[in-house]
């Protein structure tokens, strides 16, 4: 695959889903991997305008934050009319993965990721950012057993007009 966004490099496809797909790529300035969110091209018109807005919140939000508990930013672009963000390459399984093995998480893993959860979501709040989207397919846990809040698309930051009264947003069943 000779596929670039930006100056990235397209390595392979990690996942799809109904607005994008993730790639596994190389930023070739620094040698790093990366991961590059796009979202799809296709969508209908009436939705794209809300959906593109969600997508570029998420760069925003998530990318004015630091922490070792929230998936890092690096870039936002558009590409052939392709937005795409690219961010931190996190390896291990999502916490909807880990839930679903035959063993149930010892209990001190489980306090560990929902400590490290609350504190992601304490250093969000601190920059007046609220996710609203905390379910276990958005945190990633790493081979070290840590955590990674992701997905911060629905996110409200205090500046936005997105949000009407009375409109649910996120994941109804969490």
């Amino acid at each position: 695959m000779n596929k670039t966004f930006g100056r990235y490099q397209i390595l392979g496809e990690l996942g799809r889903g109904a607005m994008g797909t993730v790639y596994r790529a190389v930023d070739p300035l620094i040698q790093r991997e990366v991961a590059i969110k796009t979202l799809l091209p296709n969508l209908p018109e009436d939705v794209m305008a809300e959906v593109r807005e969600r997508f570029l919140r998420e760069a925003r939000s998530a990318g004015r934050l630091n922490h070792p508990n929230i998936v890092t930013i690096f870039d936002v672009g558009e590409q052939e009319g392709v937005a795409y963000i690219a961010m931190e390459m996190l390896l291990g399984r999502s916490l909807q993965q880990m839930l679903r093995d035959s063993e149930p998480l010892p209990l001190d893993t489980t306090a560990e990721l929902a400590a490290q959860v609350a504190d992601a979501l304490e250093h969000a709040h601190q920059h007046s950012i609220v996710h609203r989207d905390v379910k276990p397919a958005n945190v990633m846990v790493g081979p070290s057993g840590r955590g990674k809040l992701t997905d911060f698309g629905v996110a409200y930051v205090s500046t936005s007009t997105l949000t009407q009264v009375g409109t649910a947003l996120g994941s109804p069943r969490y």
